[in-house]
C-alpha cells in the first residue's frame, strides 16, 4: 500500500512493477470496500473548505463521515459505514491517480476548479488535469459530476461525464457566511449543488453555512496588534490560491509573506495580482529569489515594496516593520511547505507561534 506522497518513478515502485507485484492505496482500498454514498471533492483552489462545509450540511440530514486529504483515515470506519451513510472524501491529484488501478470514481464528483499546480510530480498539465479527471472518469450512468459554470479549464470536461453533469455557478446568490472571501461564496455554491442533488433542502444548507467557522491554516484569523491584523493561510500551496486570498482584502493593505518549496508552477500571474493589490512582499524559503524576479517584471513602477527574507521568522519582523494600523499580514506562501517545514500545518503553527508571543 503506497502513500500519496510517495511518486511512480521510485526506483523500488518500479522495480515491484516490472516483477508483477501488486500495489494499491489506502483511497483504492476504501472505495473498493465503502458502502455508503460517496462523494469526491478535488479541484486545485477550495477543495478543503468545500469538503468541510459540506460535510457541515449533511450531518444535519445523514450520518456523514470525511476523510481523504483530510480528515482521518476512513478504513478503520469501513465496518461501521452502512448503505444510507454518506461519505465526503477530499482527494489530491495523488490520490486520484491511482483510481485507474481499481477504474472506481465517487458516486458524486465535485471539481472546484483547475489552476497550474504540482507540476513538480506531474509534469505537465495535461497529465495534472487528467489526474483530477479520474474523479468522475469511471462513473455509471446514474452518477454525478458537478462542474463550476465559470472555470474555462474544465467546462468541456461535461463532454467526457459518463453521468449526469450539475454546474454551480460561484455568483450565484450568496450565502450567509462566517467567513471571508468571494472564494468561500464559491465552496459554499458547490457544497450547495451538491447538497441539492442529495435531497437537503435550501434553509437547512442556508443555516449550515451560517455557523460554518472554516477551517485552520485557511484564511485563519490570528490575532490583532496595534491595529494590524494577521492572518494565517498556510494551507495555501499554489499561486492561484494566494491570488483566492490576496482578491479577500483591500487593496494596498496586505503584507504578503509568501514562498516555499519549488513545484514547479509560474509565478507570473500571482505577481501581476500581487502589483496590483498588494501594499508588500516579504518573499522566504527555496522560491523568494522566482517570485520576487516576477514581482519586478510585474511592478515597473515599483508600487509594491519587496523585501527577501532567511526564513520564517525574519519574514514576520519584516513585515511588522513595514505594517501601519489597518494593515494585514498575510501568510499565504504559494508553495508547499517541504523546504523548511514538515509540512503546511508546522509552518502554519510555527506562524501562530510567533504572533501570539509578540
Amino acid at each position: 500500500m503506497v502513500n500519496p506522497a510517495i511518486p511512480a518513478d521510485l526506483p523500488q515502485l518500479v522495480a515491484a512493477d516490472k516483477a508483477g507485484i501488486p500495489r494499491t492505496t489506502e483511497i483504492n482500498l476504501f472505495l473498493a470496500r465503502c458502502k455508503g454514498t460517496v462523494v469526491g471533492v478535488t479541484g486545485s483552489v477550495g477543495k478543503s473548505t468545500t469538503t468541510a462545509m459540506l460535510s457541515e450540511i449533511l450531518s444535519r440530514t445523514v450520518h456523514t463521515y470525511v476523510g481523504g486529504n483530510i480528515g482521518i483515515c476512513l478504513l478503520e470506519n469501513l465496518g461501521q459505514i452502512r448503505s444510507e451513510d454518506c461519505v465526503v472524501l477530499e482527494l489530491s491529484s495523488f490520490q486520484l491517480d491511482e483510481l485507474p488501478r481499481i477504474g472506481i470514481s465517487p458516486h458524486i464528483a465535485v471539481v472546484t476548479n483547475l489552476f497550474e499546480n504540482h507540476l513538480d510530480r506531474h509534469g505537465s498539465m495535461a497529465a495534472y488535469a487528467s489526474a483530477k479527471k479520474n474523479i468522475f472518469r469511471f462513473q455509471r450512468p446514474d452518477d454525478v459530476l458537478i462542474l463550476n459554470s465559470r472555470c474555462e479549464a474544465t467546462r468541456d470536461w461535461a463532454g467526457e461525464a459518463p453521468g449526469r453533469v450539475k454546474w454551480f455557478d460561484p455568483s450565484a446568490e450568496p450565502f450567509e457566511l462566517a467567513v471571508p472571501g468571494e472564494h468561500n461564496q464559491a465552496n459554499a455554491q458547490a457544497a450547495a449543488a451538491v447538497a441539492d442533488v442529495l435531497g437537503v433542502d435550501t434553509d437547512t444548507t442556508a443555516e449550515a453555512m451560517k455557523g460554518f467557522p472554516g477551517l485552520p491554516h485557511r484564511l485563519q484569523f490570528v490575532a490583532e496588534r496595534d491595529g494590524v491584523r494577521y492572518i494565517n493561510d498556510s494551507k495555501c500551496t499554489s499561486p492561484a490560491g494566494a491570488m483566492v486570498a490576496l482578491a479577500a482584502f483591500p487593496p494596498r493593505r496586505a503584507i504578503v509573506l509568501c514562498g516555499g518549496y519549488d513545484k514547479g508552477a509560474s509565478f507570473d500571474e500571482l505577481a501581476a495580482a500581487l502589483a496590483e493589490r498588494a501594499k508588500a512582499v516579504v518573499a522566504f524559503g527555496a522560491t523568494a529569489g522566482k517570485i520576487l524576479s516576477a514581482l519586478a517584471g510585474a511592478d515597473r513602477d515599483g508600487r509594491t515594496v519587496a523585501r527577501r527574507a532567511d526564513d520564517l521568522a525574519t519574514a514576520v519582523a519584516e513585515a511588522r516593520r513595514i505594517a501601519e494600523p489597518s494593515d494585514v499580514i498575510l501568510l499565504s506562501p504559494a508553495c508547499a511547505s517541504y523546504d523548511m517545514f514538515t509540512n503546511y500545518e508546522r509552518r502554519g503553527e510555527t506562524f501562530i507561534e510567533m504572533v501570539r508571543k509578540s
